[in-house]
């Protein structure tokens, strides 16, 4: 086995190599504690130490600090609580479910279906989620509202089999895991929510992700209580992860959150069983002691579950701690390998290290030694340390749970490094499961049809059944369970906080953030949805323009504001409050992303409709947290996403990485985000109402889980008036009109541009009319994507209907008739605009930012990418030529007059720069 020979200079902190001068007093100060302890006890020696501790910083003396504690259990014996339940009927149970996992993912590989499935991660949590289940986790009809529970993804056989038992899930069901389509009813591979409505609330799945959740559903539990909104003083976040899983950023990125603002209604429960998906977690370390001393550090409260009682014995003997020195130098390579073994193996090989320890079991057999469990399989254990979590105040708590994957399946599968891919039960696998379990099925049953195990269902009067049913009755209900029927609604706000936008800005500039962040903050105000509103902003506040809202609405923190800001004597000074409305959530959009879900889910979670509004930096949204906001949308979260310095050309002087040419059509795939690209406020404030009146309103009979992906700009202009008789269904659908043919009587061509790039088309209209004589119109595109869609349900239609009348896309009808070419643009990649080609009714040209962007003026960047308003005259002329309609020597005149290679133009050479 391996061991660690390298001799280190620093040991927890404590130089190791310094020799002792005067050896004699060192004994006697150690004599002296160990004559403490044993006469006063624990608690009083640890009351002296830290004692001596803080006069020894006071007098400052250098003091290491310790972030690790030995390898054994932190709620030591004697102060374990009584366990209230009946921990054999508790058990029983705990056999079928386990059972009836494993059965049904052996089921879902037989021949024909064969869609996988994991079998070995609910082996190893099932103790964690059983002792939860039936003391602990609240269900939605607590009088006290329902825990948030986060169940690890991989392990969704287990709530499975439980629903199963509970009589949730019906046998043909569980036999359409992983089977959606195929099967009625069919079950998701792993919680998704929006694939499961009434069962599952959180996607857990891509790793990560849960954590950051479950952080910040605690802390906006914390915003709803302090704001006044919601009573929320009983409700307590359960988080499942695996120790693998905390390698991943978003697992630990966000911990000191939590500590800060002193989340003690949040309980993380690390499920160590020492390995990822393909090997150890830690094979030349230890996973635990490093996670310890991470929390730690991050300022959680941290309790180790390592060894199940039948340790007990043997640590009360260690009086030489000669055990707890071996159990602290293995390293997790090897108690992974311990266990893909058998007892002769660990007397060998663990105990065996150490003379002492090996004399500790010389009268074991190997039977004895092999059934000592780790501590995440003991019931007691655990219910110590869940209520020691919960009794804790001021900080968040994890427990880290020492468990083994593919507990109880059995040799082939329990400690094995391929345990994570294997799918099913072998019939002698099933056989030996069976008889482990003591489930009542026979061996004809199995050998019937070794690939279809049979469920077991216990008889209805089973006390076991019973009592499992009482005990979710007594704590509220079914976890994991989702309610979104009762979907609460909020009433209309009042149109007044939309007519300022409609108005224009007059003679000023103003950009389409400025005009977004000017009604979002008349919303706040709004005395019918004001209070709902939760602004959520990474540390860009100050660049949307947001810290206007600073003074008013305050920025939550659950400790209010207990210093003087340097800017207390300004007007915009930056105020924090426990009752702040603005999530300002510092320099994260993973952070921002996961307060987005919880505040946008609130209406299932909560039965409490919030309207989020999180602005961020668009180029760290859908390319930075993508990931997120598909979660997000799974989980059916609704509000509005606000990609604020939109664009590849807008934002003056940054380069590659600040500059958004993609979003939108990163935003495309995921259809849970409707995307407006809006030119002017007017847009805006119809866009907006619409968003409102979608998720939040009354009689809408639209799918309200959506959420409002809005980009916005930084670029001052003219913000015009809203136009008479206005097309808002065009607009709202993705485009309308906007200007007119100039009827010069010349050639016609038609201008399509979204966002900062519509003043560009109707100066390429004036250009056209002027230098050329070509009458063009212009369409502002609201929304390439909703275009599309639109598109491909039609063509969708006609596919699978053929009998009957054919539909036509919204886009095709809307040009039919204007004469072509069509020529489109936009700040963005030409795959934007090029989505709708399909359906566009003539030739179609488009242009586009394609590539990496560029530090340089507007007006430079755009003329380098060929965008701006000479490029689409130059472009329209081209089609021109090629439909016939104009001479090709035309072309290369306007090409040769605007300068097309000229990258040293100034700002002030076009209309509507700054």
């Amino acid at each position: 086995m391996t061991q660690s020979s390298e001799n280190h200079p620093v040991v927890n902190g404590l130089l190791s190599q310094v020799p002792d001068n005067d050896p004699e007093e060192t004994a006697e100060w150690v004599d002296s504690l160990s004559g403490l302890i044993e006469e006063k006890g624990g608690p009083r020696a640890r009351y002296i130490l830290l004692h001596m501790l803080e006069e020894a910083r006071r007098r400052d003396v250098q003091i290491p600090s310790e972030y690790t504690t030995p390898y054994v259990n932190t709620i030591p014996v004697d102060q374990e609580p009584y366990f209230p339940g009946d921990e054999a009927t508790e058990r029983q149970y705990r056999k079928w479910i386990r059972w009836n996992a494993a059965v049904q993912v052996t089921r879902a590989q037989r021949a024909g279906v064969k869609v996988g499935g994991h079998i070995s991660s609910y082996a190893s949590v099932a103790t964690l989620y059983e002792v939860g289940l039936n003391h602990f986790f609240r269900g939605k009809d607590h009088p006290g509202g329902g825990d948030h529970v986060f169940f690890q993804g991989h392990a969704s056989p287990g709530p499975y089999a439980r629903a199963f038992l509970e009589g949730r899930l019906t046998e043909e069901q569980m036999d359409g895991f992983r089977q959606q389509v195929s099967v009625e009813g069919g079950l998701p591979s792993y919680p998704h929510p929006r694939q499961m409505r009434d069962f599952w609330e959180y996607p857990t799945v891509s790793l990560g992700l849960g954590p950051a959740e479950a952080i910040y559903q605690a802390w906006f539990d914390r915003y709803l209580q302090l704001r006044g909104l919601k009573d929320t003083s009983q409700q307590h976040t359960w988080a499942f992860l695996g120790d693998g899983e905390m390698d991943e950023p978003e697992s630990r990125g966000m911990l000191q959150l939590a500590a800060q603002q002193g989340l003690d209604n949040l309980t993380f429960v690390v499920n160590c069983n020492l390995q990822r998906l393909d090997g150890p977690v830690r094979g030349n370390g230890k996973i635990i002691q490093e996670l310890e001393a991470f929390f730690k550090g991050a300022g959680w409260n941290v309790i180790k579950v390592i060894w199940g009682r039948g340790w007990d014995q043997l640590l009360t003997a260690d009086k030489d701690h000669a055990l707890v020195n071996v159990m602290n130098e293995t390293l997790d390579g090897d108690y992974q390998t311990f266990k893909a073994n058998d007892g002769a193996y660990v007397r060998e090989h663990f105990f065996g290290r150490d003379p002492r320890t090996k004399a500790m079991v010389q009268n074991w057999t190997d039977d004895q030694i092999w059934s000592l469990q780790r501590g995440g399989h003991d019931y007691r254990k655990v219910y110590a340390a869940y209520k020691a979590a919960m009794e804790h105040t001021g900080q968040p708590t994890v427990i880290l749970a020492h468990t083994i994957k593919g507990y109880a399946l059995g040799s082939h599968f329990a400690g094995r490094n391929s345990t994570h891919q294997m799918k099913k039960l072998t019939l002698e696998d099933a056989k030996a499961l069976r008889t482990r379990l003591g489930i009542p099925i026979a061996d004809e049953e199995l050998e019937r049809d070794p690939s279809m195990p049979p469920y077991y269902m216990p008889p209805a009067d089973d006390p076991a059944l019973i009592y499992m049913r009482e005990r979710r009755e007594r704590l509220g209900g079914w976890v994991p369970e989702r309610r979104d029927d009762r979907d609460p609604r909020l009433p209309v706000p009042s149109p007044k906080s939309f007519e300022s936008l409609r108005k224009g800005s007059g003679p000023l500039e103003v950009a389409t953030t400025m005009a977004l962040v000017r009604l979002m903050k008349d919303l706040i105000k709004d005395k019918a949805i004001g209070r709902y509103i939760v602004p959520i902003i990474p540390d860009e506040a100050r660049t949307f323009g947001l810290d206007a809202i600073f003074p008013t609405a305050k920025i939550f923190n659950t400790h209010g504001q207990n210093y003087t800001a340097v800017d207390a004597d300004m007007m915009l000074s930056y105020k924090e409050s426990a009752q702040g409305q603005v999530l300002h959530t510092g320099i994260t959009e993973a952070g921002s992303a996961a307060a987005l879900q919880v505040a946008g889910t609130a209406y299932a979670t909560h039965n409490l409709p919030m309207i989020p509004f999180y602005i961020f930096y668009s180029m760290f949204g859908f390319q930075r947290t993508g990931d997120q906001f598909w979660a997000a949308a799974d989980q059916m979260t609704r509000g509005f996403v606000i990609g604020a310095t939109a664009g590849r050309t807008t934002l003056t002087g940054e380069g590659l990485q600040h500059l958004d040419g993609q979003s939108p059509i990163l935003a495309a795939a995921n259809h849970g985000f409707v995307t407006y690209d809006p030119a002017y406020a007017y847009e805006i404030s119809h866009i907006l109402w619409d968003g409102i009146q979608r998720m939040y309103g009354e009689g809408d009979t639209r799918d309200p889980n959506v959420l409002y992906y809005l980009t916005v700009y930084n670029e001052p202009i003219h913000q015009p008036a809203e136009p008479d008789g206005l097309d808002v269904e065009g607009l709202l659908r993705g485009i309308y009109k906007l200007d007119e043919h100039t009827g010069t009587g010349g050639p016609r061509a038609q201008l399509l541009a979204s966002g900062v790039a519509v003043p560009w088309a109707r100066e390429a209209r004036r250009l056209l009319a002027e230098d050329w004589g070509v009458d063009a119109a212009v369409w502002s595109v609201t929304s390439w994507n909703e275009l599309r869609r639109d598109g491909v349900e039609a063509d969708e239609h006609n596919f699978l209907h053929p009998g009957e009348q054919a539909r036509t896309a919204y886009l095709t009808d809307k040009l039919s008739g204007a004469e072509g070419p069509f020529v489109a643009t936009s700040d963005y990649d030409a795959l934007i605009p090029d989505q709708i080609r399909a359906w566009v009714p003539g030739a179609y040209h488009t242009l586009g930012a394609d590539g990496f962007g560029i530090s340089d003026t507007r007006r430079a960047a755009r003329r380098f990418f060929h965008i701006d308003a000479e490029s689409m005259v130059v472009r329209t002329l081209q089609a021109l030529a090629d439909q016939g309609r104009l001479d090709r020597s035309v072309v290369r005149e306007a090409a040769d007059r605007y300068g097309m290679f000229d990258y040293t133009i100034s700002a002030e050479d076009h209309a509507g720069e700054e």
